[in-house]
């Protein structure tokens, strides 16, 4: 299938590794210009190197850290300059701290909506006027399987993820009739750095060891194992790219089957 993305401008968030990463090496491979984020200016420098070295596409990074209230303007602002102009936009971000509902404080509750809220907010409202002047605009903002199945220990993620889950499905009606896709997806438990951290303190609690808590969980997925993040980034350039072009307002899982709601 041709995903008719040659050409095309995507600005990938959160993508010095995992999900963020393998998305916009796809994107590029797929032959998109990209411009991609991460706080760390020395990882995606790095990132973006890889991605143009090993694609032979342009790919400019914009270090920034988007829980900043103005970070999200300067990079939209910097990857138009870059690029000419926005087609693609993917808002991915951080997970934020595990543990239970006690431990954390109004500070704790306001980073991480600043984290998994407001980043996607910002870079949507920046983003708008580019996107608007092309001619295949999409948005995917990047959520979790949580916001249909809650895990123990996550209740920052899984209350605020639910917030940017409203978001793009509310941006999806009001913003379709102007010619603007908007969807989500929802990744399962997947091989990244984050999941790492979790595995390692899921271990600690439980006394056991990383891959005791990594064989527990693929045995509660039905495929019986963990994704890889080139299998999210796949369902991702598909629903960015104008091979999607009549899907809009979606949240799609892309679990191995984990969510047991219809």
């Amino acid at each position: 299938m041709d995903l008719q993305l040659t050409g095309k401008r995507a600005l990938v968030a959160g993508a010095s590794a995992g999900l963020g990463y393998a998305a916009a090496r796809l994107l590029a491979e797929e032959g998109c210009t990209v411009a991609v984020n991460s706080r760390d200016a020395g990882r995606i420098g790095e990132a973006a190197q890889r991605i143009a070295q090993e694609t032979e596409a342009t790919a400019h990074a914009l270090p920034a850290d988007l829980t900043q209230p103005d970070a999200a303007a300067a990079v939209v602002a910097q990857a138009v300059d870059m690029m000419g102009g926005l087609d693609l936009l993917l808002t991915n971000t951080a997970g934020p701290p595990s543990g239970p509902f006690e431990t954390f404080d109004d500070a704790a509750w306001q980073k991480a909506i600043d984290m998994c809220l407001m980043a996607h907010v910002r870079l949507i409202r920046a983003a708008l006027p580019h996107l608007r002047q092309s001619d295949c605009p999409s948005i995917l903002t990047v959520t979790s399987f949580t916001v249909r199945q809650p895990l123990d220990h996550l209740v920052l993620s899984n209350s605020v993820r639910l917030a940017t889950i409203g978001l793009t499905k509310t941006l999806s009606q009001e913003l379709g009739p102007k010619g603007i896709r908007v969807n989500s997806i929802l990744p399962g438990w997947t091989e990244t750095e984050r999941v790492t951290d979790l595995l390692e303190q899921r271990s600690a609690r439980a006394g056991d060891t990383p891959e005791d808590e990594a064989k527990r969980i693929a045995a509660g997925i039905p495929l019986g194992r963990m994704a890889a993040p080139e299998e999210f980034a796949r369902a991702a350039v598909f629903l960015l790219s104008p091979a999607a072009s009549y899907i809009t307002g979606v949240m799609l899982p892309v679990d191995g089957g984990i969510i047991k709601g219809v």
